[in-house]
């Protein structure tokens, strides 16, 4: 994330993109939000490239203007994660967002096993999306019906996993980097991981820290960039007061 944040001189209206390290427990829905609401009057199309769960943080890149036209274009770009699973539980929703609903013994996992499975999910493969997730079934999404207790057929995906790597293990938590393609589900992929150890696992940290070439660590803090925001509307409106009088 920035240091020291200096901001340009946005032009919102001809399209900025704006790479925002997106807070946990925030919906990117409600990023947009936020910053939508910090350019009014202005009427202006905000969009995001790419959503993220409310438990994960990192890399959001919204879009204003006439640059929303190219969000499928962002959206479709590599991507790259970091994040932490918990060996020896599961949940309904494959993090933290629901309650354990299973235990089991992880005591025999070696760490051997644990980098030989990473294998089995490197290149293209199959996932199904969580329940718990914003996919639209019959125009609703997922996690709606999740919470109202409703079965629902999921579908399978089909995806690309560049890389899986193991960087870290502290038994029953184990770190990792994953670089995928677009719509892969990181709650998925480590609930799948915990299947192939005959164990189960759940997501407990997930920071997006790349997408296509754009960096986390170029990213704006959401809080400075709407303090920024809207001083620059308190600058105008006194500009305007002032030349009235």
């Amino acid at each position: 994330m920035q240091e020291n944040t200096t901001f340009p001189e946005f032009n919102f209206a001809e399209g900025e993109l704006l790479l925002i390290n997106k807070p946990y427990k925030w919906t990117s829905f409600d990023v947009v939000g936020k910053i939508r609401n910090s350019l009014k009057p202005q009427k202006l199309k905000v969009g995001h490239a790419g959503t993220l769960d409310p438990l994960a943080t990192g890399l959001l890149i919204i879009c204003t203007g006439k640059l929303t036209k190219k969000i499928d274009t962002f959206q479709a770009e590599e991507k790259e994660y970091t994040g932490t699973l918990v060996l020896g539980a599961t949940t309904p929703s494959y993090d933290m967002e629901t309650e354990v609903d299973s235990t089991f013994d992880f005591s025999q996992i070696t760490e051997e096993q644990i980098y030989v499975a990473t294998e089995q999910f490197k290149g293209d493969i199959s996932q199904y999306p969580p329940a718990h997730s914003a996919v639209k079934v019959n125009g609703e999404r997922l996690y709606v019906k999740a919470r109202l207790g409703e079965e629902v057929e999921l579908k399978k995906r089909f995806i690309t996993v560049n890389e899986f790597e193991i960087t870290r293990i502290a038994l029953p938590e184990v770190d990792f980097r994953v670089v995928c393609s677009k719509g892969t589900y990181i709650r998925s992929l480590v609930s799948d991981f915990g299947k192939a150890l005959n164990n189960g696992a759940y997501m407990s940290k997930l920071t997006r820290t790349r997408s296509g070439n754009f960096l986390l660590s170029n990213a704006y803090e959401l809080t400075d960039l709407i303090a920024y925001l809207r001083n620059k509307k308190e600058e105008a409106k006194l500009n305007i007061e002032g030349s009235s009088l």
